[in-house]
């Protein structure tokens, strides 16, 4: 039977902070649309289910979906937004990569997995905020790569722990990095020149995610999630990638101070005045 995740599952993410920027009534539907990601996420790297018990949990989400037989709060949000179908099967299908992980061969590999987890999602997202430029799409395509990359880079070594690679075997091998050395967590010198490597790709994704002019109000909660992840990735590149030993955490407190400060200059760049509220 499919349900959507509760609703406390957004407490502890980087999303509850970036939405404080939207009205109520948005982000309200915001949260609904992540509590169908969160719950066919958690499908994939539910750990003590077999992957066919697994596989099929998700196909009968993506008939769900073909059938619009989705949760009713879900079905909502999709029909208001006008949310293309296409997009939440496109999600499942990237979660129904990562139940049986069999790595990516090439850059442009783990790119469409990457579009699939990461840009659906942002492409669903910016239609909830209110977005109406056609540039937002670019913004959140290029928004998703680099978000996506990001959570690879920073979980490396929790996902080796789950048997899962998703560095490309073509950079692997470029830079003389192999399979048993990431899974051992012992890595070794070709590992941090291909982390800067694909984190460099990330900052490419991350400086080309522009906001339109005509959107950037609407923008500010994806803004924030820009800013919360590039500092992560500063700091993973700062601390030389140090994945196997620790993962690198953003506080409550400084993820809120991030969110304050990307509203605050949201509102002037909107030629707005700030409340003083915020």
């Amino acid at each position: 039977m499919i349900a959507l995740a509760p609703a406390s599952s957004a407490r502890r993410s980087h999303l509850a902070f970036a939405l404080l920027s939207l009205p109520a009534t948005r982000r309200r539907d915001a949260l609904v649309f992540f509590r169908f990601c969160r719950a066919v996420d958690d499908i994939a790297d539910e750990g003590s289910a077999k992957a066919p018990e697994r596989e099929a949990a998700l196909v009968e989400w993506l008939e769900a979906v073909a059938a619009r037989r989705l949760p009713p709060e879900l079905e909502d949000v999709v029909a208001r937004h006008e949310i293309p179908r296409d997009l939440l099967s496109e999600i499942i299908r990237g979660c129904l990569m990562d139940v049986r992980p069999c790595g990516f061969e090439t850059l442009p590999d783990l790119e469409r997995y990457c579009w699939r987890v990461a840009c659906a999602v942002g492409l669903a997202s910016i239609r909830i905020f209110g977005c109406t430029r056609p540039a937002s799409e670019s913004y959140a395509g290029h928004l998703g790569h680099a978000l996506q990359l990001t959570n690879i880079l920073r979980d490396v070594g929790e996902d080796a722990g789950l048997g899962r690679i998703y560095l490309p075997a073509d950079l692997m091998a470029q830079f003389g990095v192999s399979r048993d050395e990431i899974f051992s967590g012992r890595p070794g010198p070709g590992f941090l020149p291909l982390a800067r490597l694909l984190a460099g790709r990330a900052r490419s994704h991350f400086d080309a995610a522009v906001p339109p002019a005509g959107d950037r109000r609407a923008l500010l909660a994806a803004e924030t999630m820009k800013a919360l992840y590039a500092k992560i990735l500063a700091r993973l590149d700062a601390a030389a990638f140090p994945v196997f030993q620790r993962r690198i955490r953003l506080g409550r407190l400084e993820k809120l101070l991030v969110a304050l400060r990307v509203c605050w200059q949201g509102h002037f760049s909107s030629g707005l005045r700030p409340t003083g509220k915020l």
